[in-house]
Formats: C-alpha cells, structure tokens, sequence
C-alpha cells in the first residue's frame, strides 16, 4: 500500500461529521493522513498554516476559503483537490488551474438529489397537487369520484432547459414515465441528443411546446434572466416553470407579473436574490410553490458526496486517474 498522503478539510466545521460520518471517515482515512478535528476555514490561522505546508491534498466543501496565490504558496506541496460538494468556482482562482492542481468535485452526486426533487416536482405538478391541495383546504370538501379534466401526466410535455449532470440525471429518472420530453441546449448537437433519447430543440420552441418547463441551465453572465417576460409570454396557459438552477436564470419581476394573472404556475427551490426578502409576494402568490434551496443534498444525503470524496482519494493513491477531474476549459459554462 502506497503512504498516506498528508490531507486537510477545508470547509464549515460543523458540516464535516455530516458529509463523513464515522464509516465514510474511516475509509477516507484509510487513504489519507488527515486530522478531522483541524478544519481550516481560515488558512492564516497557526496550526492550520503548519499542516498546509505539508499537505498534498485538500479536502473542501461549502465554506472552503479563497484558494489564492498566497494560500498556494503556504502549501508547496498541495496536488489535488477533492470538493465535498457542487460548484468549485467559488473558492478555487486561476492559480490553482497554473499551477496544476487537480481539482475533482462531487457534483456529479450532488446532481442525484436534485434530480429526484425535480422528477418529484414535474409528476405533482402535472396533477396540479398544490393548487388542489389549497382548494381543499379551504372547503374541507371535494367531489370525490368525479374526473378533474386538464390535469394528468399521460404524455404530459416536459421541457428541460440545460444538459447539465443534473438535466442529464433528470432525462434517465423521467425515462420510466409515460412522458414526452425535449432538450433545449446551444452545446448540444441532434447526436448527442439522439444518444441522450430526447429530440433537441430551440429554446423558443420547447418553450411554446412543454406543458412543464425546469431549468437546469449554469448560472453565467450569458444566462442571467435567460427565461425573461418574451420566454414566460411563450409558454402555454396552465403551464409550470421549475428552477432548481440558480435564481438569476429567471426574471423574478417578469415571473411575478406572469403568475399574477394566473396563466403560469411556479416551483421555486432557487431564487433571486436569496434568500427573498420577507416582502417578496413570491411568498403569498397561491400559484408560487417555494421551498429554501433544498433540491440538493440535504440530510442523510450528504454523507453521498463524504463516499465521492473517498473514491477520489482511492483513486489518487493508487494512481488511477479521478472520475470527476474538472476540466477548467468547460469550467465557466459549467455550474
């Protein structure tokens, strides 16, 4: 068995018993030398200085300070990065890429989750749960037995903006379902699509053609209020937007203008800004169906990204190349 290299967690302290619980602990130590009770959330601090200096890999995750020039000096021998967590555009800089450091993330678990709250969302939806949910509520009664016409999910259209791990999750999970579904994404060409199972279409279209649209597209300059008042005024009367991207992908103003007058209905895991402020009539819209950023791993589900990071490490001490190395030339059109 090769040694141990020298690892560090970098991340908010009180997450780390969460993402590696006892038994993922134990198998992340089986490739790592690694203190879990030393957690660096600021790299100037003594003995987390002391132990950068010998330390060959970071383990990072939410709350992982700024990788910068001055951080990688005080860590000579730093060569990879293993990311406990979606995103590493927040904490990594251009420095890590120069100075060639591996970078994995466990985004690729992280996307499961959303995914599944997705699928969750789109079948619910189709029934129009949440709007008969409230009607009951409010007469305490209901015609039992009766067929409630313009809900269901035979064939029910499905648009999924962005081939994302997520999108691409989200296609495989809808495939056992009796739904049609469609792709819209500018890197995607009619073969990739084909092998994905979905037809490919322009934005506009899927948007005049899906009864249900999610957004799983990257949050970029490019796609900021990439579904503005045009696209919502393209879709359908009673159709559904999902976004469990990221809230700057859609118009709130123009969202709110759209659900006021009823024609569309909303699920909102995202938002922006987040959190919304107190007065946001997102909150008391009866067809705004909010929840606080919880399509992604959550609970027990953590401890997920904990076993990607072991794998990682695996990988790495064995000299296979990682699964979920970042490639930084897709980097900035990636989540």
């Amino acid at each position: 068995m090769p040694e141990r290299p020298q690892a560090l967690f970098a991340m908010t302290a009180q997450n780390v018993p969460h993402i590696f619980p006892p038994e993922v602990l134990a198998r992340l130590r089986e490739c790592v030398e690694i203190d879990p009770t030393l957690v660096a959330h600021d790299f100037t601090d003594p003995r987390v200085r002391e132990t950068l200096a010998r330390t060959e890999v970071l383990v990072t995750g939410w709350g992982c300070p700024v990788l910068d020039p001055a951080v990688l000096d005080a860590a000579p021998r730093l060569r990879a990065v293993l990311h406990a967590a979606g995103s590493v555009k927040g904490f990594t800089t251009p420095e890590v890429w120069r100075r060639g450091i591996l970078v994995s993330s466990a985004a690729a678990a992280n996307a499961l989750p959303v995914a599944e709250y997705t699928l969750a969302m789109i079948l619910l939806a189709g029934k129009d749960v949440f709007a008969f949910r409230d009607l009951l509520r409010g007469r305490r009664s209901f015609p039992y037995g009766d067929i409630v016409p313009g809900i269901g999910n035979f064939h029910r259209r499905v648009g999924i903006v962005g081939a994302s791990r997520i999108g691409r999750r989200l296609i495989e999970l809808l495939r056992p379902h009796d739904l049609s579904v469609s792709l819209a994404d500018p890197y995607v060409d009619q073969a990739e699509a084909a092998r994905l199972g979905v037809p490919l279409l322009p934005l506009d279209e899927l948007l005049r053609t899906s009864d249900t649209v999610t957004v799983h597209a990257p949050g970029t300059p490019e796609t900021r209020h990439l579904v503005g008042a045009r696209e919502l005024a393209l879709m359908p009367d009673g159709a559904v937007l999902i976004n469990t991207a990221r809230g700057s992908l859609v118009d709130h103003d123009a969202l709110v203008g759209e659900l006021r007058t009823g024609r569309l209905s909303a699920v909102l895991d995202v938002t922006d800004p987040e959190p919304l402020p107190a007065d946001s009539p997102l909150f008391d819209l009866p067809n705004a169906f909010l929840t606080p950023h919880l399509a992604g791993s959550q609970g027990n589900e953590v401890a997920r990204l904990g076993i990607t990071v072991v794998e990682e490490a695996q990988r790495l001490l064995t000299g296979d190349g990682l699964r979920y190395a970042i490639d930084h030339s897709v980097l900035e059109r990636a989540a």
